[in-house]
């Protein structure tokens, strides 16, 4: 059976590969969209990725579940005013960027523990917001630039990362069925979590075990030794370990890089 968001995918996903207009050695947001989108004509030579998913939606059938704006901010306000509006990621839903999420848009084609997986028209292949096509992306669900996902209230459910929406998980009889998934290993490190995990002073056993190598590679500024708690002497530590690496300056700060991350080899817990 294939479902509306079945149905929303496959129309975004056959636009990959889709490049906007060129001229005068430029790209210049020309783009098939907004002339296809009732209400959005004039947007037309403007940034269109939030253009882009209005016009998934409507091909797909399902306008009235995304907003239909050539704004990043007024689609985050349509979908929070709804209360489907939420930090995890869910498959269809429509994933924002950047300050207050407008900066950039796109849907979410797939999601695991540590990526989000997109499609995402007027953006490149570095990712960024000023794009010049239709390209699927893989995320790190943990990056700053990534401010949250609206969701639209499918008949069928959505499937989601969130325990807020636990009940609109969607039931066997509306869903393709899958071959089941090869049992996947354990990642021996932990993954980077992200500089901005680090500055919301996290309690986590990934800080223990972040302590534990910096004083096994002798990095130690701790006067009682590592806790779950980030604080003032693991970040000293955490410097220690950037100097150690040839780091000076501001970029040995103290906060966490993924270059430096990657070398200590924390455990995964």
């Amino acid at each position: 059976m294939t479902t509306a968001v079945d149905k929303v995918l496959s129309i975004a996903k056959a636009e990959e590969g889709y490049r906007e207009g060129f001229s005068n050695g430029h790209y210049n947001n020309k783009n098939k969209f907004s002339p296809e989108v009732p209400g959005l004509e004039w947007s037309n030579y403007q940034p269109w990725c939030a253009t882009f998913v209005s016009w998934v939606a409507l091909k797909a059938g399902v306008a009235d579940l995304y907003p239909r704006t050539a704004s990043c901010a007024t689609a985050v306000s349509w979908f929070k005013n709804k209360g489907r509006f939420s930090e995890y990621p869910a498959v269809g839903a429509q994933i924002f960027f950047g300050s207050g999420g407008g900066s950039h848009t796109g849907l979410v084609r797939d999601f695991d523990a540590d990526y989000v997986y997109t499609i995402e028209g007027n953006t490149n292949d570095s990712g960024s917001a000023e794009g010049n096509g239709v390209y699927l992306k893989k995320r790190a669900r943990r990056d700053a630039y990534v401010y949250g996902y609206g969701y639209p209230k499918f008949a069928e459910g959505i499937k989601s990362a969130d325990p807020r929406f636990a009940g609109e998980a969607p039931k066997p009889s509306t869903t393709k069925p899958t071959t089941p998934a090869k049992p996947t290993t354990k990642p021996k490190y932990e993954p980077f979590p992200g500089v901005a995990w680090f500055k919301k002073n996290p309690k986590s056993p990934i800080v223990t075990a972040m302590g534990k190598r910096l004083v096994a590679e002798g990095c130690s500024a701790y006067k009682v030794g590592p806790s779950a708690q980030w604080g003032d002497a693991d970040k000293a530590s955490y410097a220690k370990w950037q100097r150690k690496n040839g780091y000076t300056g501001a970029d040995a700060d103290g906060w966490p890089g993924k270059s430096t991350w990657d070398k200590l080899r924390v455990p995964n817990v």
